[in-house]
């Protein structure tokens, strides 16, 4: 089993905040981050498949089509753009890290081909803050 890694960058807006707290309750948990004009991130995403190398090419995936795969279904719906308002598979969502990497594994996978497997999300909000999702709730 080979595991293929691809990166891209994403910048977007969002604000932590849960609606049935208080305004003081949300600043005392999610600090900066429930700022009511929102704040940003330049994201990290790391997508990692897994599977065996094809013979007539020695890829898993073709590495040039898995970034474009995931410029057209993810980048293209959430590079500046906010979390909270503007991007369609976070709709109703809380739009932490955790969340949105759940988010973008459940776009990606619907459109592997079946010869490769979905293996990790690595999403870098932060240069030291990260979360790792490998699929499964």
């Amino acid at each position: 089993m080979i595991y293929l890694t691809r990166v891209e960058n994403f910048n977007a807006a969002h604000k932590l905040s849960n609606p049935n707290w208080s305004a003081e309750k949300n600043e005392e948990v999610f600090g900066k981050c429930a700022n009511a004009n929102w704040h940003g991130h330049n994201y990290e995403l790391h997508v990692t498949i897994k599977g065996n190398p094809d013979p007539e090419t020695g890829f898993v995936f073709n590495a040039k089509t898995l970034g474009v795969l995931i410029k057209d279904v993810i980048i293209e719906k959430i590079d500046h753009r906010n979390l909270n308002l503007d991007v369609d598979f976070m709709a109703g969502k809380f739009t932490s890290a955790e969340n949105l990497a759940i988010a973008i594994w459940d776009q990606l996978a619907q459109h592997l081909p079946a010869e490769v497997q979905l293996h990790c999300i690595k999403l870098y909000e932060t240069p030291r803050i990260y979360v790792e999702y490998y699929g499964g709730k």
